[in-house]
């Protein structure tokens, strides 16, 4: 498909320009040129579609659940139909490898057909009462408007897995595009349009964080609001809500721990804390960044670990592992944080230049990086640096090991290598966050699964799976009493 040249907003069904008729230029990453103008939305855009998901949230909300089932249903099977169009939108949109893109479509897709299904297993519960003749039943209604503040990392499932949900309950909502995968989410209103969601039920407004994002966060009809972003936009983002204690939920990151025990399987290992560290860049809330290894096996894991990591292809092209930095800001920062590690003592083992050869060279492309030698409590310990860098730490026992992983102010997803059953259950036990993956890789949600962190990690909610029901929609306790001698 031809990406569009002007990106606008979504209201109403319908493609609109910005209010003010000005625009922001989106980069393709891999190439650094201009891609598209985008819609640069301010209040009077959120004022629009703010109004029509009110018109909307009535009727929308009384469909019958199954109903809004079956449209969600109507929806994936189209975008089946056109998974190559969504790959190729996210490819061009972040940067990504080609693989990697089109496995994101069919995850989208995935998380689609599971909330769908929901729609006929949309459960409430009868509860008992103390009191005789007296029915207690608990049923679930839709929360209202909401804002959805999606990410750039995961184009098409990260509008996925807050977009199903919020639909299936009966919410009318408003996504906030992320500024550098600006069309991803009018193309999932488009197919949803075709599907048969009705008018106003979702909008899109394109534009920054302080002239979109901000408006839409503190507007007082903004019912809920579900960010995949960064920790200091959710502290902006819950100071928004506060002074009308709108629903809020936060998946703000992670500094994900791998440990490599001393009687782990090593090339397994390896594979696995190289594809944990480097799948997208590093650009991913679960991405390894962190991996911790027993004395006794650190030499020989790290040279497994190195020869992995050499072998990577850097690349937006098929059979490429993994693609550009979202932004030129974005690889700078991460390029000053390796820089500033060095002069604080950090050893970059490999890694971590700027790729300028033919095929990189105006593009945002940074080489897999490897550190060791840095401090537990050095900044790039415990900042999430979000790229294509991850640092050894050794340690001689495993208690050690689980302190280190447990030392950082994010508690998101974790993996220990291990074939000691002890061990594994210690650290199921011990670990403070909200994933744990033994033998695995630290990413690798399925659409079923619950995800979300503690800490700067996030505020407690989980999505996707049957859990982010409960964050999409409000439950409601009916009491009915009777008396049997009117019958």
């Amino acid at each position: 498909m031809a990406y569009p040249r002007k990106v606008l907003h979504w209201i109403n069904d319908a493609e609109v320009k910005a209010s003010s008729n000005s625009v922001f230029k989106k980069i393709n990453p891999a190439t650094g040129a201009v891609l598209a103008e985008v819609a640069r939305g301010n209040t009077a855009d959120v004022e629009k579609a703010v109004a029509a998901g009110k018109a909307a949230l009535p009727a929308w909300s009384r469909t019958l659940v199954v109903r809004r089932g079956e449209i969600l249903r109507n929806a994936v099977l189209l975008m089946m139909q056109k998974k190559a169009e969504i790959a190729e939108i996210t490819a061009r949109e972040s940067g990504k490898a080609a693989a990697l893109a089109l496995g994101e479509a069919s995850a989208a897709i995935e998380c689609g057909f599971f909330f769908a299904g929901e729609g006929r297993r949309y459960f409430g519960e009868v509860l008992t009462s103390a009191e005789a003749h007296r029915e207690v039943t608990m049923v679930r209604q839709a929360s209202g408007l909401g804002v959805l503040l999606t990410p750039f990392n995961n184009p098409a499932p990260g509008v996925a897995w807050k977009l199903f949900p919020a639909l299936l309950c009966g919410n009318s909502v408003i996504i906030k595009s992320h500024e550098d995968v600006p069309y991803v989410a009018v193309w999932f209103a488009k197919i949803l349009k075709e599907a048969g969601l009705p008018k106003g039920v979702l909008s899109v407004v394109q534009g920054t964080g302080s002239e979109a994002g901000e408006p839409l966060t503190r507007h007082p009809d903004v019912a809920f609001i579900s960010l995949t972003g960064s920790p200091a936009t959710g502290k902006k983002v819950l100071h928004a809500a506060a002074d009308r204690l709108a629903k809020v939920s936060i998946e703000s990151g992670g500094k994900n721990p791998f440990i490599v025990c001393d009687d782990a399987d090593l090339d397994r290992a390896a594979t696995l804390a190289s594809a944990s560290a480097f799948i997208d860049a590093g650009q991913r809330c679960a991405a390894a960044s962190r991996i911790i290894v027993m004395e006794a096996v650190y030499e020989e894991f790290k040279q497994k670990l190195l020869e992995r990591v050499k072998a990577l292809k850097v690349g937006d092209q098929e059979g490429d592992n993994y693609g550009a930095i979202i932004n030129e800001k974005r690889m700078r920062a991460i390029l000053d944080s390796i820089e500033t590690a060095k002069t604080r003592g950090a050893r970059v083992v490999c890694g971590g230049e700027r790729l300028t050869d033919e095929s990189h060279k105006n593009g945002f492309f940074i080489s897999p990086a490897v550190l060791e030698e840095v401090d537990p409590d050095d900044e790039i310990s415990q900042k999430e640096i979000f790229g294509p860098v991850t640092i050894l730490y050794r340690v001689k026992t495993f208690d050690e090991a689980v302190a280190l992983a447990n030392n950082s102010p994010f508690r998101l997803s974790s993996a220990l290598h291990t074939k000691s059953i002890h061990r594994a259950q210690e650290f199921k036990e011990q670990y403070r966050g909200g994933v744990v993956r033994i033998n695995g890789a630290t990413h690798g949600s399925e659409p079923h699964m619950p995800f979300g962190g503690l800490g700067l990690s996030g505020n407690g909610w989980r999505e996707p799976g049957t859990k982010a029901l409960d964050f999409y929609s409000e439950w409601k306790q009916i009491s009915t009493d009777h008396d049997p001698l009117k019958i």
